[in-house]
């Protein structure tokens, strides 16, 4: 039987070296790799480019990172709300590719199915197009976006059984589902994990061929980034 499942979130990211390309899934605060990146900032491993949708914020998610200097290039969709990001983006210490979120999504789900190159109107007319392929298409201009991959894709999921089979849940599913087609290795770190034959087959949003690396991750903070109250 397939048994991808490993004791630990240290034992998950064992391989992890400086200077490595890593995705992690996630939104915002929601549906981040929590342990996974508290487990990055404990190996201090640095000098990394982390593709992800944005860089949580200065004392969460991938802003821990950023905090340590462990980021030398981020590739992501907005620099949100952490001001570390910021800083470092406008200083020169941190090089920047900031891409629009379709554009994003798609370059990582075009590298999870071995699509090398593809044309989007998206950012045509900007700076995203500077030093791009232009085509029209229908009369429309086309800039040409690369695939991305990456040494290591880091996601997380609400259920997985032992080999590897994922359901997300709500709109922690996000960026993650493409993010564990597009890496050489996929490591999972799920809320609660089931052996097979559990999952409904009918539910599963990523199948098991694409992770490599699964465990149970502990103590989720699920931080939420802004919380309005609402007066009664």
């Amino acid at each position: 039987m397939i048994d991808k499942v490993v004791t630990n979130v240290h034992e998950a990211l064992l391989g992890i070296e400086d200077g490595m390309t890593l995705m992690l899934g996630g939104f915002g605060l929601c549906g981040i790799p929590e342990n996974s990146i508290a487990e990055l900032v404990k190996k201090g491993v640095s000098n990394l480019t982390c593709i992800s949708n944005n860089a949580g914020v200065d004392d969460f998610g991938l802003g821990l990172l950023l905090q340590q200097k462990q980021i030398k290039k981020m590739i992501s969709s907005y620099v949100g709300e952490n001001n570390e990001f910021e800083r470092q983006m406008l200083s020169g210490e941190l090089e920047v590719d900031l891409i629009p979120q379709g554009s994003l999504a798609e370059r990582c789900r075009a590298g999870g199915a071995g699509i090398p190159a593809f044309f989007t109107p998206s950012g045509y007319g900007t700076e995203v197009a500077d030093g791009k392929e232009v085509r029209v298409f229908n009369g429309k201009p086309h800039i040409l976006e690369n695939a991305l991959t990456a040494d290591f894709a880091i996601v997380k999921a609400w259920k997985g059984d032992v080999a590897g089979n994922l359901i997300l849940k709500a709109t922690a599913r996000n960026f993650n589902p493409m993010m564990a087609m597009a890496g050489k290795i996929t490591i999972a770190e799920v809320e609660e994990l089931v052996p097979v034959g559990k999952l409904d087959p009918n539910e599963i949003h990523t199948p098991g061929i694409f992770v490599q690396r699964i465990f149970q991750g502990s103590c989720f903070e699920k931080r939420i980034e802004q919380r309005t109250l609402r007066n009664k």
